[in-house]
């Protein structure tokens, strides 16, 4: 029996012992999010009040109190869940709408946009908010 307690002790040691930690899962690739953004759009925005109409190759920003602002975009630069277009005025300034593919709330509506804005204006600051779909706008909220 003497001779047997050194093991019996390795063995109730052994049994006692934390079992090692088992090693985790990979994290899941993250998602590349992708928009549709081939459709008419609005983009709109509160603080100030704007809107932008893409409409093809047109973009067209509207403010209260300040003239309409119509670029021509020769059409959107689509990266994964972005598009952005950059259109000329006809006196040659710059105006660029960046959509990005990221769900959005203008803080005013319950519409839950599935696109945030940016735009950058000629001579202004630039703007953000948030865009859909014409045809999605023209249902109503979405729940």
């Amino acid at each position: 029996m003497m001779r047997a307690l050194p093991f019996i002790l390795l063995f109730a040691a052994a049994a006692c012992s934390p079992k090692p930690a088992a090693t985790p899962p990979p994290a899941p690739a993250p998602k590349t999010v992708v928009g549709d953004f081939s459709r008419p759009l609005d983009a709109r925005g509160t603080e100030p009040f704007w809107a932008v109409a893409i409409r093809g190759t047109t973009l067209t920003l509207t403010r209260p109190d300040q003239p309409i602002v119509i670029a021509t975009a020769p059409g959107a630069v689509i990266q994964p869940g972005r598009a952005s277009w950059t259109g000329k005025t006809p006196d040659g300034r710059e105006l660029k709408v960046t959509l990005y593919a990221s769900n959005c709330s203008d803080g005013m509506s319950d519409h839950i946009y599935p696109y945030t804005a940016e735009v950058d204006v000629p001579g202004a600051s630039p703007l953000s908010g948030c865009a859909d779909t014409v045809a999605a706008l023209a249902k109503g909220p979405k729940p």
